[in-house]
């Protein structure tokens, strides 16, 4: 329990006061945000605010992982590994946004190539998970409930973790502190469920001392998300990027495969999805019909447009994102009352 505290103490000390240094590193070099020119007129103003921010929430949560680890706790296999998926889907971003920045255009990595690096990275958690790590290789519901596959469809399943969850945060991620918040949230109920987890561990797939290992790194990354927010909130005086984006989502499949609650991510990340599918639908409505079903995609877009406060907006998918965690939580829990029965 000290470990996971002081993960979270240095991670939120680390990115606040880290977030300024890394803010004028970025002025200094010239990195700022392109603005796509068929966003919202509003979002024009913010061109050249800093970007590639998820540097700080990256660095301070790998940080503070480490330092936690003197004090209490052991290093597993598994938390290694979801440590490296996260830093590697942060790579991944990083090499994206410095594209966009290097060409000065709104368009980083190609599709493929992006999906290539997630790929690998899938490649690698789907292969070393099963073998050298506490993680089993099913799709999983939550608890017991879960479904083995073989290897090759284990990959399949985890690419499309992988990639889906990272690219609905980066979706997510087109307000002021938006993404940095319901990222924040969704990793304290992941805080949460590891520890409930720590404590209950014969109930449970996850080692004990993998789910503390894993608890320590969602402290660190809820933690670091706060710390950025404090500088990501509007008016944003730097963006996450793709760097953050991608990091953080990929993470979110990482932890969710190795606490078995991979569908249960659906409601955990309620907000991601419901932004994800706003894309899908505006996609498919308009290849069908020709109309758009909303002003623009992804959501937060279509209210902008609609005239809400941008604040507004971001405080009411907070709660929307709040909602989703709590259903999860609920989930879970019941889950566990129906299969072990009430505390006594």
């Amino acid at each position: 329990m000290i470990a996971i505290l002081i993960a979270g103490a240095i991670a939120l000390l680390a990115s606040l006061l880290g977030t300024p240094l890394v803010i004028r590193y970025f002025r200094r070099h010239g990195f700022g945000q392109a603005i796509r020119e068929e966003g919202p007129v509003s979002h024009h103003s913010k061109a050249g605010t800093p970007t590639m921010g998820g540097t700080a929430i990256v660095l301070a949560a790998v940080l503070a992982y480490g330092v936690a680890h003197l004090v209490g706790g052991t290093i597993t296999a598994t938390g290694l590994l979801v440590v490296g998926s996260f830093v590697g889907m942060a790579a991944v971003g990083f090499a994206d946004d410095l594209i966009k920045l290097r060409m000065r255009r709104n368009l980083g990595l190609n599709k493929t190539t992006k999906f290539t690096g997630q790929a690998v990275i899938a490649a690698v958690f789907a292969w070393v998970g099963p073998r050298f790590a506490d993680i089993p290789q099913n799709v999983s519901v939550v608890g017991e409930i879960a479904f083995d596959l073989p290897a090759w469809a284990f990959f399949l399943w985890v690419f499309l973790l992988l990639t889906g969850a990272s690219n609905a945060v980066n979706l997510t991620d087109g307000l002021d502190g938006l993404a940095a918040g319901s990222g924040g949230l969704v990793f304290g109920a992941f805080a949460l469920i590891l520890f409930w987890q720590f404590r209950n561990s014969a109930d449970y797939p996850l080692g004990v001392n993998e789910a503390l290992d894993l608890a320590i790194v969602v402290a660190a990354v809820a933690a670091a998300c706060a710390g950025f927010l404090w500088h990501n909130a509007p008016p944003a005086r730097i963006f996450m990027g793709d760097t953050g984006s991608l990091a953080l989502g990929g993470l979110l499949a990482a932890v969710a495969i190795a606490t078995s609650t991979q569908v249960l991510l659906v409601l955990l990340g309620g907000l991601f999805v419901i932004e994800t599918l706003s894309v899908i639908l505006q996609v498919a409505v308009f290849r069908t019909t020709g109309n758009r079903l909303f002003r623009m995609a992804p959501l937060h877009h279509h209210f902008e447009l609609l005239g809400w406060q941008e604040t507004t907006i971001i405080v009411r998918f907070w709660i929307i994102a709040a909602i989703g965690i709590v259903l999860g939580l609920g989930v879970f829990y019941a889950e566990w009352i129906n299969r072990v029965g009430p505390l006594t």
